[in-house]
């Protein structure tokens, strides 16, 4: 999922340089959201990881 967002967020910035708005703020979008589906399975995961015995 980081890796998504990475590559949205470059997509973004390359499109946002040549004046492409509606497709940089897409990217962004999706850059957004792929980070905090990340930051939540990332979560999970240490609480997971942190339970077990």
């Amino acid at each position: 999922m980081l890796r998504y967002a990475i590559i949205f967020l470059v997509i973004a910035i390359i499109a946002a340089a040549l004046g492409l708005g509606g497709v940089a703020g897409f990217a962004m979008y999706l850059a957004y959201g792929a980070a905090v589906i990340f930051v939540i399975l990332l979560v999970l995961h240490l609480v997971g990881v942190n339970t077990r015995v």
